[in-house]
């Protein structure tokens, strides 16, 4: 049975990689994972944002993808060093902070694709996600982290889609190498979707192969991130699933003119 995030759109899917921020939106100073990047993205017409989830000093999970602050406000010190209060502050003119229980509020038609970046953050997104778990997929690069939060949104009620950590890609690539369904199968039990970069260094991942192993094992392939209408246009040929963008609005649109010339 298909889990219930899946059903927000058709594929292909547009993820909307740490929200939407335009050229326009940029050079009003707003930045990826603040409250105007989701809000930009929900006005676009995406159903699925792509965000990261880290804890604040005083416990809350915060729409972050950095461990420390320096890249986004200037300031060098770690997310976990910094209480809710002074991260709104810091984020106040670069499009404003957004918590993870304010995004799942707030903008209660979007579908979340959350990956945890912090031990800590694990079990409480766990426990905040829960409740929304029917538009919510869970991710992590770690199986462990995964796996706490999985098991704290169990523990609170609920079931969120799942997508797999880099050990479950290692062992698909390695299917995809000896052309084994059977290792592709095991490798994807317990997940919903394959979610990778289209190349890892001189390396393709996401070939015409990998996507029909993916697919014979019953999941769906996602390729982050992916900003050029052309490759977006090549992924697509080749049958992936979803793209992971920073350009929502550019790859709604690649979907939508795919859709009107085969009318």
């Amino acid at each position: 049975m298909t889990h219930p995030w899946f059903d927000a759109t058709p594929v292909p899917r547009v993820l909307a990689h740490r929200g939407l921020v335009t050229p326009d939106a940029a050079a009003h100073g707003v930045t990826e994972n603040s409250f105007a990047a989701v809000a930009e993205a929900h006005g676009a017409g995406a159903a699925y944002v792509e965000s990261d989830c880290h804890l604040t000093a005083d416990g809350e999970v915060v729409l972050f993808h950095d461990a420390d602050l320096s890249r986004v406000t200037g300031d060098p010190r770690p997310v976990a060093d910094v209480t809710t209060a002074e991260l709104e502050e810091l984020m106040a003119d670069r499009g404003g902070l957004i918590t993870l229980r304010q995004a799942l509020e707030a903008f209660p038609t979007l579908r979340f694709n959350l990956d945890v970046k912090a031990d800590a953050a694990a079990e409480p997104t766990g426990r905040i996600i829960a409740p929304h778990a029917d538009r919510v997929l869970l991710t992590s690069f770690s199986a462990s982290r995964r796996r706490v939060a999985l098991a704290a949104a169990a523990a609170a009620g609920g079931r969120p889609a799942t997508s797999a950590g880099s050990g479950t890609i290692a062992r698909l690539v390695a299917a995809v190498a000896v052309r084994s369904g059977a290792l592709a199968r095991r490798a994807v039990t317990g997940v919903d979707a394959v979610q990778v970069p289209e190349r890892r260094g001189l390396v393709r991942v996401v070939t015409p192969a990998f996507v029909a192993l993916v697919h014979r094992a019953g999941v769906e392939v996602h390729v982050w991130t992916v900003n050029d209408p052309e490759d977006m246009t090549s992924l697509l040929d080749l049958g992936v699933d979803g793209l992971v963008t920073d350009r929502a609005d550019v790859a709604l649109e690649v979907v939508a003119a795919r859709g009107r010339r085969a009318l």
